[in-house]
């Protein structure tokens, strides 16, 4: 039996359902408007406030709310009312003119608009460019690199090993195995400038280098604990010694999965043998161009921050003392890093991605 009060029926005309269509898809549309259009055209198509909450991952209210407004006001009824204040001297117009030219277009003299650049293009002040790019979210001067994995079996290795660390199987251990690699001992050329009131530490911008060594690490998923080794050379020989210290610490009536990445030391013969060897040893490569997934990369990451960027070492040893210190003081204390994202969330995000390029390159 239906329970609650039933819900008035919501029905769109043509120019209604052209002009929602259009906030949806149009790329300068603010993504509040955009999102109240998506819930008017999912109710419109008959679902319940519980169904298109759900599947546009919005609270229940939020959806009742936007429906109401909707069969009130129609589609004005979507835009954001009038606050209380000054009245506005910049029209939309010219906001949406500030949003096109920032997101379409780029300067005659360089590769991406500033605020007072946009200013004079746009007649307006550089404060008025500054609040228009902040209130939609703009940063031209910000930029981020990213690579998309080529790899054939992507799908398959995504479920594969986003499964281990959401799943993980019984009386089995899951490592992210992998190497931070030429890691330099670097010592500056004069005394560091401790840091003191009102000033922060001062150091010299050119550095001596002192030899350099590669860390092999093994991150325990569940726990966080690290086993680590330094050596000098990073060749399969170094990364069979490795997996002999994992053999060595880890109890031997557990299943031992192991991620690692597609580096060429991992596939050797020699590192086939010693896995032939051990049945209980299960390997997991991760994608190709696809790191990310490991979460020893993460650790590695913090490793950095904490100890390597800005210590000073004058050798190699001093280096390695260092990094294993690290290690050892980590361990007394582990936390491991929470894997959020489904596998199918992951790979819709891709999905995504993989759209904005397509439609960018139209």
């Amino acid at each position: 039996m239906a329970r609650g009060r039933p819900l008035p029926p919501l029905t769109l005309n043509d120019d209604e359902r052209d002009t929602l269509q259009g906030w949806t898809r149009r790329r300068t549309t603010a993504q509040a408007l955009a999102q109240r259009a998506r819930v008017v055209l999912e109710c419109a198509a008959g679902k319940p406030n519980r169904t298109v909450a759900r599947d546009l991952r919005l609270d229940e209210d939020t959806v009742g709310k936007w429906r109401q407004r909707f069969l009130a006001k129609r589609v004005d009824g979507l835009l954001d009312e009038p606050r209380p204040g000054a009245p506005r001297t910049i029209i939309d117009a010219q906001v949406e003119r500030v949003v096109a030219l920032t997101l379409e277009t780029t300067p005659r003299d360089a590769t991406h608009w500033s605020t007072r650049g946009m200013a004079a293009r746009g007649g307006l002040s550089q404060s008025t460019v500054t609040r228009i790019w902040r209130a939609f979210g703009l940063q031209p001067h910000r930029t981020e690199t990213f690579k998309l994995s080529r790899d054939p079996l992507f799908i398959d290795k995504v479920r594969d090993i986003v499964g281990l660390y959401l799943d993980p199987p019984d009386r089995a251990l899951v490592l992210c195995v992998d190497e931070k690699s030429q890691i330099q001992a670097l010592d500056r050329t004069q005394p560091l400038l401790p840091m003191r009131p009102g000033q922060v530490e001062r150091r010299t911008h050119d550095y001596v280098r002192h030899g350099t060594t590669s860390l092999f690490a093994a991150l325990d998923v569940k726990t966080g604990e690290v086993i680590g080794r330094c050596h000098r050379r990073h060749r399969a020989v170094e990364f069979r010694k490795f997996l002999d210290a994992i053999e060595a610490a880890v109890p031997g009536d557990l299943e031992v999965h192991l991620v690692v990445d597609n580096y060429a030391t991992h596939k050797t013969p020699l590192i086939r043998r010693w896995l032939a060897q051990r049945a209980r040893y299960h390997v997991h490569f991760t994608p190709t161009s696809a790191s990310w997934l490991n979460l020893v990369e993460r650790w590695f990451a913090t490793l950095t921050q904490k100890q390597i960027r800005r210590g000073v070492h004058r050798s190699t040893r001093a280096l390695e003392a260092a990094i294993m210190a690290y290690i050892a003081v980590a361990n007394e204390n582990p936390k491991p890093f929470v894997w959020t994202k489904t596998a199918d969330e992951i790979l819709a995000s891709v999905e995504r991605f993989c759209r904005r390029i397509s439609d960018s390159r139209d």
